[in-house]
């Protein structure tokens, strides 16, 4: 890490520089965006915000669960609970003839529920109460380097599944009978979706969470007029908006998520009047 340090330092001309917890807030914003830009286009194109949106919910009974069976970092248990929950409403999803968005709302609103009764039991939820927000500057070395292998594993699987992974949202039952196997690269999707979205959450905030993911992709499909214009727009609005976000949210001593949203927003209103400009 000191060598990124240095480069750092060299290459940015800034006082928060010296600062150890501002550049780890720097790296991970530069890996935790674009991922969360680039995974957003298909979740929007495949209309999955309300099912990105509960897996967020699903954080706190991740937590309460490690909480309960006593698990030394309540991370791993958030992750896999996660993983499991997003199986499930996979499958729900998946199901013809059952009203998805309901089943989905009335699980999410249970999941969160569940959290918040065993997190707040006895007054301990403030302990908690930072992931409604995110902490940004809270994030450690050890755990830019776990984002670090997410990042890299994410990219690897884009670039082999992306094609598979479009043609499935586009039209499942044709790329079913091409011979793709529609189940397992579904799976595949949604867990990737939780892996990044339980990592981000504790820096980005459980409310905030959703918004990041869906804000810089519509952004950018109003002013694309191809897929890689899209894709190429998300991910830069999305490292925009955390750059900006990170850096705002230092000089004013606010939290850093929310301004995050806000300059996504702005993108998004301007792109969409961009949009209606050129019509």
């Amino acid at each position: 890490m000191e060598t990124i340090y240095n480069i750092l330092e060299k290459i940015l001309p800034f006082s928060w520089v010296s600062y150890d917890f501002m550049k780890n807030a720097f790296i991970a914003i530069i890996l935790i965006t674009p991922l969360l830009g680039m995974v957003g286009t298909l979740i929007v194109q495949k209309k999955m915000a309300f099912f990105s949106d509960a897996l967020g919910h699903s954080a706190l009974t991740g937590i309460a669960i490690g909480v309960v069976l006593g698990v030394s970092d309540t991370n791993i248990s958030m992750i896999v609970f996660a993983v499991l929950f997003a199986l499930l409403l996979n499958k729900i999803k998946s199901k013809q003839g059952i009203e998805s968005d309901t089943i989905i709302s009335v699980f999410a609103s249970c999941s969160i529920a569940i959290g918040l009764i065993v997190l707040s039991y006895q007054g301990n939820f403030n302990n908690y109460s930072s992931l409604l927000i995110g902490d940004i500057l809270s994030i450690t070395p050890g755990e830019i380097k776990a984002l670090l292998v997410v990042f890299i594993i994410t990219f690897i699987l884009w670039w082999g599944l992306y094609n598979k992974m479009l043609f499935v949202s586009l039209n499942s039952s044709l790329a079913r009978s091409k011979g793709i196997k529609v189940n397992l690269i579904e799976n595949i999707f949604v867990v990737l979706i939780a892996v990044i979205v339980m990592l981000a959450i504790k820096w980005i905030g459980i409310l905030l969470i959703n918004a990041l993911m869906i804000l810089p992709v519509a952004a950018a499909k109003n002013i694309s007029t191809n897929v890689r214009q899209y894709h190429l727009f998300s991910v830069i609005f999305s490292l925009f908006s955390g750059i900006c976000g990170l850096l705002v949210s230092y000089y004013m001593n606010v939290a850093c998520g929310p301004v995050i949203i806000v300059y996504a927003s702005i993108l998004f209103f301007f792109s969409y009047i961009v949009k209606i400009l050129q019509k």
